[in-house]
């Protein structure tokens, strides 16, 4: 191993000691990389800089301006009314509403995007109902624990159901397009995706509401009228909640959208970050009212932004670069391949590594890097190369443990409410379980759909 792989191991093991410790900020361990990494040379300075400036990191800050603009007109409360009035005032109806919620819409806009609209959503219903509740701390705390955990670990398991729910999948299926010639079908795709994220969702249900965080004996004195009676105070819907309902309609729409419209019109190459700072910059730059010049955002705004979180993004897309670059990935996998395993074993192996490995490095990241060397390892065991990818991009969305795995995690754990312990408490158990069911799909399922 050379000295610049050495030192990104060092550089990734002290990062994992102060984000697991919170000895300092998350955020300030996030800009370890962009001192060590330059001093050892790993990288120069402007290239680990470079990842402090990525498209994921704006398409994060477009989601964020968004969600500013819901909270500042007041409709994510109208939102957050409305469900509560819908699923009712029980704690595990509302957390399973949310979840239910979060899921349906990672399967269709990215994750990021559906913890984005969430969040807000769901920080007003906790308010509401903890002000309304006669309980012990612990057992609100508990609800508002699960609440975020929920549409966290929701976000992640719901993207896996869809081949455009979550990047990672539309990497393996362009893969195996232009090296192999081979092609996965929506509807097939869905066949094991979608199975597979209605039981991650619904083991998440349970390991949080009866295991990790139990709500039983909680009550909330929050009944009909009094949400009836909070819709009643917000009056109808305002112009502006109006501007800001179009704006947002149009990023989910484009979001949606975006694969169709880049076919038919090839040289827009629209992207997910150009949209997510499209809907940011129309919130600031179209007026709700031309003649007093008042828009729905002022920079001044922004000063609510989660800034911390960017940059804690920066510095995991700079440790990535940096194990890829100095050849970490390829050298443990090419261990794997090398060990004589058998297939069941080689296959679990390889889920556990990536499943693991994806709570430090960007998933896209780790997929563009790993999918290349798992194809060889399955062409060098003589099977099929789907039975063994499939399943590993999948395990690259199964991150549960650590707030900088995915963006959903930083999102949620952006609202104060999740220690970065309790986290990795429930995040390790969910992960084993994911690592079973993978396993499973790798033995039993795949043979018979390919």
């Amino acid at each position: 191993m050379s000295f610049e792989a050495t030192a990104v191991i060092a550089t990734s093991s002290w990062m994992i000691c102060w984000w697991i410790t919170e000895s300092v900020s998350i955020s300030v361990t996030a800009l370890l990389p962009l001192i060590i990494f330059p001093l050892t040379g790993v990288m120069e300075v402007n290239n680990v800089g470079a990842n402090y400036g990525s498209s994921i990191v704006f398409l994060f800050f477009g989601g964020f301006v968004l969600a500013l603009g819901l909270e500042k007109v007041n409709l994510h409360r109208r939102i957050a009314l409305t469900i509560i009035k819908k699923t009712g005032t029980s704690p595990n109806k509302v957390i399973l509403g949310f979840m239910i919620a979060t899921a349906f819409m990672s399967m269709w806009i990215s994750n990021t995007a559906s913890t984005v609209v969430m969040l807000p959503i769901a920080l007003s219903v906790i308010n509401l109902l903890i002000d309304q509740a006669e309980n012990s701390k612990k057992q609100t705390k508990n609800f508002a624990l699960s609440v975020m955990l929920g549409i966290a670990f929701s976000a992640n398991a719901g993207g896996i159901a869809t081949v455009i729910g979550t990047p990672p999948n539309s990497v393996l299926i362009g893969l195996l397009e232009n090296e192999y010639n081979i092609q996965i079908s929506f509807v097939k795709w869905m066949m094991i995706g979608l199975p597979f994220a209605v039981a991650l969702i619904a083991i998440i249900y349970f390991v949080l509401v009866h295991f990790m965080f139990s709500t039983k004996g909680l009550k909330f004195s929050a009944s009909q009228k009094v949400i009836d009676s909070e819709l009643d105070k917000l009056g109808p819907i305002s112009p502006k909640e109006k501007q800001v309902l179009w704006v947002f309609g149009v990023v989910v729409s484009l979001w949606i959208f975006r694969t169709l419209i880049n076919s038919e019109l090839p040289g827009l190459n629209l992207s997910d970050t150009v949209i997510s700072v499209l809907g940011a910059l129309a919130l600031f730059a179209i007026p709700f009212n031309l003649k007093k010049g008042k828009f729905i955002l002022e920079w001044k705004d922004t000063q609510k932004l989660s800034w911390g979180i960017l940059i804690l993004f920066g510095g995991g897309l700079a440790l990535a670069k940096g194990m890829s670059s100095t050849g970490i990935v390829s050298l443990i996998t090419t261990y794997i391949a090398e060990g004589n395993f058998s297939e069941l074993l080689t296959a679990s192996l390889l889920i556990i590594l990536m499943l693991f490995m994806t709570e430090l490095m960007s998933n896209v990241a780790l997929i563009a890097v790993l999918a290349p060397v798992v194809a060889g390892i399955a062409l060098g065991l003589d099977i099929p190369m789907l039975y063994l990818l499939i399943p590993v991009t999948i395990a690259s969305s199964c991150a549960f443990m650590l707030p900088m795995a995915t963006p959903p995690n930083a999102i949620v754990f952006a609202s104060g409410y999740i220690k970065v312990h309790e986290m990795a408490r429930i995040g390790i158990i969910i992960n084993c379980i994911a690592v079973i069911l993978l396993i499973a799909i790798f033995e039993f399922i795949l043979p018979l759909i390919f």
